[in-house]
C-alpha cells in the first residue's frame, strides 16, 4: 500500500485522481482548505472498500504548510507520492484583473506548490506529479497571469527533474486542457464547459500514463 497525498482533492480532477489511485489499494491523503468536500470524497473511497484520510491546509499559507508537514511526518515516516493538483484561476483582460485575484493565483499556483514540495521533499519516496494544464505550454488571451503561474510551475518541474537526476524520486508534469469542473462556475471564460473532457476521463489518462515519464500531455 502506497501513501499518496493529493492537494485540491475535494472536487474535480483532484477528487477523481483520489478515487482512481485508491482503487489500487493505496492510502489517499486528501488535502484542501476546507474539510466538508474532503469528507465526502473520503466516504466515497471508503464505501468502495479503500482507505483515505483528510487533512486541511491552505497551501498558500507557509505556517499551515509547515503544520501539515509536522502532522503528516511522524518518526521520519515517508509518503510515496505527492500530487500537486490545487490551483485557482481568474480570467479576462489584464487591466480588469483585481490585485486580490492576481495575488491569489501567484500565492496558490506558484508559491503554494513550491512551498509544499519543499517542505515534503525529504519525505517523498517515489514521485512528484505536478498538475499544470496546457496554460503552461503556450500563451492564451485573457489568461495572462494564470498562464504565467503555470509557466512558473513548468519551469519548476523541469528544474526538479534535473536536480533529482540519478535519484529514485521522479517528477512528472501533467499538461491538459480545460475540464468540465466547478473551476469554471464563477467564470464566463468557458461558455460551454460540457464540450470539455470530464475530470474522470482526464484522471484515467493520467493514471494510465503514470509510468515514470517526465511529461504527460492529455489530448483534447
Amino acid at each position: 500500500m502506497k501513501k499518496i497525498l493529493i492537494t485540491g482533492a475535494g472536487t474535480g480532477l483532484g477528487k477523481e485522481l483520489a478515487k482512481i489511485y485508491a482503487k489500487e489499494n493505496n492510502h489517499i491523503i486528501l488535502v484542501a482548505r476546507r474539510s466538508d468536500k474532503l469528507d465526502e470524497v473520503k466516504k466515497e473511497i471508503e464505501k468502495e472498500g479503500f482507505s483515505a484520510s483528510v487533512m486541511t491546509c491552505d497551501i498558500s499559507n507557509y505556517n499551515e504548510v509547515q503544520e501539515l508537514r509536522r502532522k503528516l511526518i511522524k518518526d521520519n515516516s515517508k509518503i510515496d507520492y505527492l500530487i500537486n493538483n490545487a490551483g485557482v484561476g481568474y480570467f479576462g483582460a489584464l487591466e480588469d484583473l483585481k490585485l486580490e485575484e492576481l495575488n491569489t493565483m501567484i500565492d496558490v499556483n506558484i508559491k503554494g506548490t513550491i512551498m509544499l514540495t519543499k517542505e515534503l521533499l525529504p519525505y517523498i519516496k517515489e514521485k512528484i506529479i505536478n498538475i499544470i494544464s496546457t496554460a503552461g505550454l503556450k500563451g492564451k488571451p485573457n489568461e495572462a497571469v494564470y498562464v504565467a503561474s503555470k509557466f512558473a510551475i513548468r519551469g519548476f518541474s523541469e528544474s526538479l527533474v534535473k536536480e533529482l537526476e540519478g535519484k529514485e524520486l521522479k517528477v512528472t508534469a501533467v499538461y491538459m486542457g480545460g475540464m468540465n469542473t466547478p473551476f469554471w462556475d464563477d467564470s464566463t471564460h468557458i461558455k460551454d464547459k460540457s464540450r470539455l473532457k470530464s475530470p474522470k476521463e482526464v484522471a484515467k489518462i493520467i493514471k494510465e500514463q503514470d509510468d515514470g515519464r517526465n511529461e504527460i500531455i492529455v489530448p483534447k
